[in-house]
């Protein structure tokens, strides 16, 4: 499905029906009145902020409201619940509270079709922190979205019902379009500068995003994108079993390159002919696939965040990465920094994704982004926040209050 004209990513689209759920909301959470303004000018931290399009003020010009109020952006997927709390800061934001697990919500999902028991109550455990946080932190406006598992799952819409009796989260299940336009919004500031058209790509637990977009101003223009059902979850429960030896390890990434290869073709026929046509094209990951991977290049001892996020590095430096990981056994995985017992089941399959992208978008380097569906909520909420109250500051000076 091609996507012309997409609404623009700091502005909010026409709900739209997603898979089990619904794009565009935003769920307001006032835990108290917005704080008054007062100026914040801490230096924002190296690799934490993004910069965000405000408004300029009528009477003043400047391009950055004084205010203090946090916002918050929740994003339970069907890996991770992420969360993350922010000021204004200038024309960026300043992370003041950060929270993520592993909730494998989506566990069990491709074989019934239904979440789990257990897989619901650990996300209700990392939920109820979240929850915590949201409070202790005043947090003045929020948006909280769960992604391909609930969108997928027969008995999503109950445990968002659950979730918001039992923590006061009201998880918005978004359509992918959503979930794509997103994750541009929170990290297509670090893409490569040139020239042309580029693809960035969210690999998910349960499904993955390729959106192609024109560079240029605060806010690319989406031009097309997809999304498929196949993330590190899916694609590992979806793959044939892994029999322990080196051969049937080779056989089974070649068998999860063809699935996702099959599921990307229609996007793949679209993009071809602006590929030819462009002399050099870039590509932009944000995931946790790309991050680890990016990590297990570089060597590091342990992540840091730092060292990777806005990383760009060959691409062929990737795919060694890749192709030396699809042949390792899980234990030998599990044994190298940066991995660990948590991804060292499912890197496998954001591997095979990874290197699937590659073949339809033959970019000689990769930007790796750190950064994504949370930033990119934070960045709508905060500038939709600053346009409201500049219209209520030219309201009262009509009213001569």
């Amino acid at each position: 499905m091609a996507m012309a004209e997409a609404s623009p990513p700091d502005f909010d689209p026409v709900p739209t029906r997603g898979r089990g759920g619904t794009s565009g909301k935003v769920a307001d959470f006032r835990y108290k009145p917005p704080a008054p303004p007062v100026e914040d000018r801490r230096p924002a931290e190296r690799g934490e902020p993004a910069p965000i399009p405000f408004p300029a003020s009528p009477e003043t010009g400047s391009q950055a409201p004084k205010r203090r109020q946090a916002f918050a952006a929740l994003d339970l997927g069907t890996n991770n619940c992420r969360l993350l709390i922010a000021r204004p800061s200038g024309e960026h934001f300043t992370v003041i509270d950060a929270f993520s697990r592993v909730v494998r919500l989506g566990e069990g999902l491709a074989a019934t079709g239904r979440l789990s028991e257990a897989a619901m109550d650990r996300a209700l455990g990392a939920l109820h922190i979240c929850a915590d946080k949201l409070k202790r932190r005043n947090v003045h406006l929020a948006r909280s979205v769960a992604t391909e598992a609930c969108r997928r799952a027969d008995n999503g819409a109950d445990f968002i019902a659950r979730v918001r009796e039992e923590t006061g989260i009201a998880l918005d299940i978004i359509s992918a379009q959503e979930e794509a336009r997103l994750a541009v919004l929170g990290c297509h500031i670090l893409l490569e500068d040139g020239e042309g058209p580029a693809v960035v790509f969210d690999i998910g637990g349960g499904s993955t995003e390729l959106v192609l977009i024109e560079p240029g101003g605060p806010v690319p223009r989406i031009l097309d994108w997809l999304s498929v059902p196949w993330g590190v979850v899916s694609l590992t429960d979806g793959a044939p079993p892994p029999d322990g030896t080196h051969e049937g390890r080779v056989h089974r990434y070649a068998r999860m390159r063809q699935l996702v290869a099959d599921a990307f073709a229609p996007f793949a026929d679209r993009v071809a002919p602006v590929a030819r046509a462009e002399p050099r094209v870039r590509l932009l990951g944000t995931s946790g696939t790309v991050t680890t991977l990016a990590s297990v290049h570089l060597e590091l001892p342990h992540y840091d965040r730092q060292a990777v996020d806005g990383l760009i590095m060959p691409s062929v430096s990737m795919r060694e990465v890749c192709a030396r990981l699809s042949t390792m056994s899980a234990q030998e995985r599990s044994d190298l920094p940066c991995i660990g017992d948590d991804r060292a089941s499912l890197v496998v399959a954001g591997c095979a994704i990874l290197e699937a992208i590659l073949d339809i978008w033959p970019a000689e380097t990769l930007g790796v982004a750190d950064r994504g569906i949370r930033e990119g909520i934070l960045r709508s909420l905060i500038a939709a926040d600053a346009r409201a109250e500049e219209s209520r500051a030219d309201l009262m000076r009509r009213r001569g209050l």
